[in-house]
Formats: structure tokens, sequence, C-alpha cells
């Protein structure tokens, strides 16, 4: 995947830098309780149900362990409780973690909330909010893919992009969530209306009494005459 703009108006969390701060007694509260929780970006404890606008870089239960009198079972590690893949420094009331070990779990988890997918090869091929992917939709009738409508989103909105990116060799993998969708929604559209009156007046191709069907209903659809 060809290197993106570096010039993000939303946040970019790179879990391969990023370390997430949590609070022991509140952590230590979570998996006593035997309840599905999850831990946020801000290092947050959240219990399930969890809100459209929760970013996780955990989610499970912990269940508690019968114990036997006569052989005590060993009081576990909270990397072991957490998993292996996620990197646990204790520092007093303080859990330093880093996640990006289990960014296979964490896409996962994430995803229904995600308003974006950017984590396979091919690249994002869809939006989740629906207002956005019929926008997505009309304006591939004028070659505008949705990797430059991602682009336009993550300059110009406000949101959460959660990655892995790694320089030497290049490599991203993200997950975007964006925080106002009307905003985006209203951020795209204006796009795409001024992309595509500006292709209609100079590509001969896109010439108004040579468009196809579908080319004048995607038009239409932005408003353009």
């Amino acid at each position: 995947m060809a290197k993106k703009n570096e010039r993000y108006n939303m946040k970019k969390f790179n879990l391969f830098k990023e370390i997430i701060v949590v609070n022991k007694p509140s952590l230590l509260q979570a998996i006593n309780a035997s309840k599905e929780f999850g831990i946020t970006l801000g290092g947050e404890i959240k219990y399930a149900p969890f809100s459209d606008t929760d970013i996780l870089i955990y989610q499970g239960q912990h269940m508690k362990q019968q114990t036997n009198a006569l052989m005590p079972t060993k009081k576990p590690s909270l990397e072991s409780l957490l998993g292996n893949n996620y990197q646990v420094l204790e520092d007093d009331d303080r859990v330093l973690i880093k996640a990006f070990s289990n960014w296979q779990a964490i896409i996962g988890f994430n995803t229904p909330r995600a308003s974006y997918d950017d984590t396979t090869g091919d690249g994002v091929s869809e939006f989740s909010y629906k207002d956005l992917e019929d926008i997505g939709w009309n304006a591939t009738e004028f070659n505008i893919s949705y990797r430059t409508l991602v682009d336009v989103l993550e300059a110009q909105c406000e949101g959460t992009l959660i990655c892995i990116e790694q320089e030497e060799p290049y490599q991203f993998s993200g997950l975007g969530f964006l925080s106002d969708n009307p905003h985006a929604k209203k951020v795209l559209f204006e796009y795409c209306q001024n992309e595509i009156t500006r292709l209609m007046q100079e590509e001969s191709h896109f010439a108004k009494e040579k468009l196809t069907d579908d080319e004048k209903e995607a038009a239409e659809f932005f408003m353009i005459e």
C-alpha cells in the first residue's frame, strides 16, 4: 500500500508507538468483577455493552478459578490475565500497556464500530455509515476512489485513526472512527460535487452529453445540473 499523506486532522493513534496508561485499582476491579470489560485508547475501563464511540485496545472477561485449599493457585500476573500479546509494566497505581502485538484481535472487536476499515491490502472498500456509503458508491461512477475520499475525511474531519504504522519497510493498517458523521457527510458531499463538476467541464469522456445512465444518476445525486 502506498504511503499516505501524513497531514491528519483526525488524530492518529499508532499502536507501535503509543503506551496506554490504566489505573491499576480500576483494572483489578474489572478483572475481579467477572464481567466483560474493555480498555479504551485513553486507558479508561468500560463495561459491556460498549457504546458506538468506544475504541478499545482490550476486550475480554476474566473468570475466577476455583481454588483448592490443598493446592492453592499462584496469583496470576496482569500480563497473563490480559494475554501474552500485551506488554504490561506495573508502576505503583499505574499499568502501562503496549498493545500492537494484539492488532488482529483489536481489529476484530473494533471493526463493528469503525467508520471504515483500512486493514487489508485492498484498502478501503466501503463506509459503515449509510449516508457516507451512498456518497462513496456514487462517486465511483466518476472514478473517485474510496482512498481519495478517506484522504479527504482524514484531512478535514474530526475523529481517530487507530493503526499500526511502521517505516522501513513501510507498513500501514488502520481503522477509522469519525466523531461527527453529519459533518463528514457535508465535507465529502461538497468535495465530490466540486470534483465531479470539474471533471464534467475538463474531461471529454465525462462531458454531460456523453454520460452513461449510471453517471447521470450519480451526477443527479450530487445535485449537478
